[in-house]
């Protein structure tokens, strides 16, 4: 037994007992759903109808040869892969810039148009989608994925500022200054000195900015209309229709949607963690 549990007291250990069990509840809640979607996605459509929390009678891969078979999910994802990626790095390396700019330079308007451009965390997306399609539309650039790519990159703005502007912060005006001494310009000093120093921060909003390009769904599906452009959320559609469900094929395309994003937050859970914290350094 512990040594230290031995020094609580009977109130102490019950609370304790009690944080474990409600701990507990959260990770079965949490997990319980992708565990489910993944083990039904080995389960035949007779075998969900009838069992649906019930283990498969065999492990097949039926379903994910369906899901090749029915829909382009391997176009789709690859037009994920692009769309994100690309977003997610662009949507880094601008809002590193600007944010650099919110912690160190002074200008007139500078906590209005901060403010101003945190404010856009509280609107609803779906509120956007008219006046962006109008834009899109009219720059040429419906249905291509150089679309989705801006979009994405405009549509994590505030909080990727929100955690690189706190980054910025953080990190000792006296790096900056030995930099000025030895020569180095004001974008020398960013990109050799701030940047490396600020790799906390940056893989922070990249893994945030990384999870909500690949989920994201509303928007691709409002700015594409053909298979050249679209992305894997967009897949679902295939496997249902008014009269049929092919939920085995169905549970493998969700399951194969997940993944990535599944891995890209337990590889960088450590980065997602901090950015929670990000940005509550004060000036």
């Amino acid at each position: 037994m512990n040594p230290a549990w031995r020094t609580l007291s009977a109130k102490e250990r019950i609370l304790c007992v009690l944080k474990y069990i409600f701990l507990t509840i959260c990770v079965i809640v949490a997990i319980f759903p992708i565990a489910w979607v993944i083990m039904s996605s080995f389960k035949t459509n007779a075998e969900i109808l009838s069992n649906g929390i019930g283990l498969p009678s065999s492990f097949s891969l039926t379903g994910y040869v369906q899901a090749l078979a029915i829909s382009p999910i391997l176009k789709y994802f690859m037009n994920s892969v692009i769309v994100a990626v690309v977003a997610t790095a662009a949507n880094v390396f601008f809002l590193a810039m600007a944010a650099y700019v919110f912690a160190r330079c002074q200008f007139r308007f500078k906590n209005a148009l901060y403010m101003l451009l945190s404010l856009s965390l509280v609107i609803p997306m779906t509120a956007l989608l008219n006046p962006v399609y109008i834009v899109v539309n009219g720059m040429g650039l419906a249905d291509t994925k150089t679309g989705l790519i801006l979009v994405y990159t405009a549509l994590n703005l505030p909080m990727s500022l929100l955690i690189l502007r706190g980054t910025f912060l953080s990190i000792p005006k006296s790096l900056e200054e030995a930099a000025y001494v030895d020569g180095a310009g004001f974008f020398r000093t960013f990109i050799q000195i701030m940047m490396p120093c600020a790799k906390g921060g940056l893989a922070s909003a990249a893994v945030l900015a990384f999870l909500n390009n690949w989920n994201e769904f509303t928007f691709a599906l409002v700015l594409t209309s053909g298979q050249e452009a679209r992305t894997l959320p967009l897949s679902l559609s295939y496997f249902t229709s008014q009269f049929s469900f092919n939920y085995t094929a169905m549970f493998a395309a969700i399951t194969i949607a997940v993944i990535p994003s599944i891995a890209v937050f337990a590889i960088f859970q450590e980065q997602v963690v901090s950015s929670l914290t990000a940005g509550a350094v004060k000036e």
